[in-house]
């Protein structure tokens, strides 16, 4: 089954996460070195229970040095209001130039509930539906004025943001998630260990947002999986290499070498199961190398992914139609 929006290029995505990095240049390195690649976007998680730099700002600083890779930041919906999320975001897609993502998160982790003023963690349900509302209201935010008009309050009247709307990701590994993805995302990220578990997703999802009264092409399903290409010793292992990824506590797990790397997005891919692949460097500057170096180049070759960016804006690299403006 061929890809279902028209175009037949995978969807490469990466994460930039690197747990012992404290300053924003090893992330701006690794970011041009995706973009090097040609990937869509590339995505940084943020959390207030642990120390480090914060996603969004950290992207704003990859932003003015790099020209073309989307970037995504994970927000985290608890503690801030509907206004300061949005008009966050909405800075970043200016300061990008329409380059921006949004990876919604409401957590509900003991740690960020009591910095947020909660008490302990929240149930999980109503953090879910809050990830949805707040999707929503941003929307509605972005959309509160016309196009190319003049800043005046970002929080509260600010312009629309370059292309509509920053891209909205969500995570959809639960029922209550797929619900939120299907009804709000422009990409949604699945965790599947096969082909027909992410074709499963992948149509689980399609006919949700046909519930919802969107199109299933409006939306893109990338499946997430953690990778670790090393020096292929574990290729010919059962679930490893050509067996596949395997399910581990962190989610899928592929290890291998780049050109089974490539084989497999190639196949899933050929198959139609999924839009595409967000992609975790186990280790993360060796594996991005390893990525963009060998399994991209492999996928390039065979016509499959991009040779060069020709768009500017997230939008664009996703195939993704600007948002009609809602008024009102």
């Amino acid at each position: 089954m061929a890809s279902s929006h028209g175009r037949g290029l995978v969807h490469l995505a990466a994460a930039l996460d690197q747990p012992s990095a404290y300053d924003a240049l090893p992330y701006v390195e690794a970011a041009r070195l995706a973009e090097r690649g040609g990937l869509d976007f590339v995505t940084l998680d943020d959390t207030l229970a642990r120390p480090g730099l914060d996603a969004l700002a950290v992207l704003s600083r990859v932003a003015s040095a790099t020209g073309r890779i989307g970037l995504v930041p994970t927000v985290t919906t608890t503690p801030s209001d509907f206004f300061h999320v949005q008009a966050a975001v909405a800075t970043l897609d200016r300061v990008s130039r329409g380059r921006a993502g949004w990876r919604i998160d409401s957590s509900a982790t003991g740690a960020e509930a009591r910095l947020s003023g909660r008490r302990g963690a929240a149930p999980a349900d109503p953090l879910r539906r809050e990830r949805g509302e707040v999707a929503d209201v941003a929307a509605k935010l972005w959309d509160g004025r016309e196009d190319d008009t003049e800043t005046r309050d970002m929080a509260t009247d600010g312009p629309r943001p370059p292309r509509g709307h920053p891209v909205r990701v969500v995570d959809a590994t639960d029922e209550t998630a797929r619900r939120t993805a299907a009804r709000y995302a422009d990409v949604a990220l699945v965790r599947a260990a096969s082909a027909a578990q992410a074709a499963a997703e992948r149509d689980q999802l399609h006919a949700m947002a046909v519930e919802f009264g969107r199109r299933p092409d409006e939306l893109r399903v990338l499946a997430g999986l953690l990778v670790d290409l090393g020096d292929g010793e574990h290729a010919a292992a059962p679930g490893h290499g050509g067996g596949g990824p395997r399910q581990t506590a962190q989610g899928p797990l592929y290890r291998g070498g780049p050109v089974d790397l490539a084989a497999l997005i190639a196949t899933w891919h050929g198959e139609g199961v999924v839009d595409g692949f967000h992609l975790t460097p186990a280790e993360p500057l060796r594996d991005l190398e390893r990525l963009v170096n060998g399994t991209v180049a492999l996928l390039q070759h065979r016509g499959l992914f991009r040779t060069f960016y020709p768009g500017s804006t997230l939008r664009e690299h996703l195939d993704l139609a600007v948002p009609a403006h809602r008024s009102g």
